[in-house]
């Protein structure tokens, strides 16, 4: 089986594993549409325009909060990516896709409707809940009776998950993720210091200064727009002011995570407590964020060492491992007829 594609539509990236190449390729999720229905621009081409744009052309996001926001534009996307630069062969191909597990089955159908109504013809296309692909892909054996936790922290949502026998035991969809983080440094900047701030600002100054825990010394100069002024600054930023801004969410993420871990059967949680939280996702490379749920858990924290492809990866052994192929279905078109 070598014509084969694992893919993850994620809020920010989109991931697609290739079985020829053996390779991940990791672009922005990020569309750039001219004249309200053609293509500009797709990937990080686009996201680099991200709000820079006259108002002729409008960058946008087509999944938001793990779903798919904008069909025809994300199936051009999907398909301009798989054909020019994973250069694939989708005719006869099969294909898994990764989709969240708090969604309703008319959201999941959209996934499994982005191959099955377009003009390629794959031999198959099926779905992955997205908590059993990033346990594959961290290399977890997850059809042992053996409690696993893994916390999937993303762009627009966060998925906690308990699994055990190849199952879903527990598992919770938060509205929150790393694009949350950013708006609040953005709110933080403005209501703080009187600086105006764009989320592409915000979300560097998460990324290379920001921290979980307090006590960082790092800082960045950026340039933002005086409030009162209305002139564009230059200020220094440190990591001090970032964790201000993005501590009270960091505080409801790990509440969510402190009352999963109340409804595990206490068999699990013994199992929990013996291997650790596992956890991935893009926003999971915060600084300290795996002290801060070790000092709220008391548990240890294991962070993927590919937290932004972990899915996708995983994706890879549902397609090529007889053992863990059962985990990839299909959606039965009967019941939406």
């Amino acid at each position: 089986m070598s014509n084969c594609y694992g893919i993850d539509m994620g809020t920010n990236n989109l991931k697609i594993f290739s079985n020829n190449s053996k390779s991940v390729l990791n672009v922005k999720n990020t569309i750039a549409i001219v004249d309200n229905d053609k293509m500009y621009a797709y990937g990080d081409e686009a996201y680099s325009m991200y709000e820079k744009t006259p108002e002729s052309i409008q960058v946008s996001f087509p999944i938001v909060s793990g779903v798919i926001a904008d069909f025809d534009n994300m199936q051009t996307m999907l398909f301009e990516v798989l054909e020019n630069k994973v250069k694939a062969k989708l005719k006869g191909a099969d294909i898994v896709v990764c989709v969240p597990t708090d969604i309703t089955e008319v959201e999941k159908k959209a996934f499994y409707d982005m191959f099955i109504k377009s003009k390629q013809r794959p031999h198959s296309v099926m779905l992955c809940e997205k908590p059993l692909a990033d346990a594959l892909g961290m290399g977890l054996d997850i059809t042992e009776p053996t409690g696993i936790m893994v916390v999937d922290f993303g762009g627009d949502t966060t998925e906690i998950s308990v699994i055990s026998l190849g199952g879903l035991v527990l598992t919770e969809l938060c509205p929150f993720g790393g694009n949350q983080l950013d708006d609040s440094i953005v709110t933080y900047m403005r209501r703080k210091y009187n600086l105006m701030i764009g989320r592409k600002t915000a979300c560097q100054l998460k990324e290379q200064i920001g921290s979980a825990m307090p006590g960082r010394k790092d800082s960045l100069v950026i340039v933002g727009r005086d409030v009162v002024s209305g002139l564009p600054i230059e200020m220094e930023v440190n990591s001090s002011m970032v964790y201000e801004g993005i501590r009270g969410d960091l505080t409801n993420l790990c509440n969510s995570i402190k009352i999963t871990l109340e409804k595990v059967p206490p068999e699990l949680a013994r199992d929990i407590v013996s291997s650790g939280i596992y956890l991935t996702g893009g926003s999971a490379q915060i600084h300290q964020l795996a002290e801060l749920f070790t000092e709220v858990t008391n548990i240890k924290v294991n962070i993927s060492e590919h937290a932004n492809e972990t899915s996708v990866l995983g994706l890879d052994k549902v397609l090529t491992d007889s053992k863990y192929k059962k985990f990839g279905y299909e959606m039965k078109a009967r019941i939406f007829k």
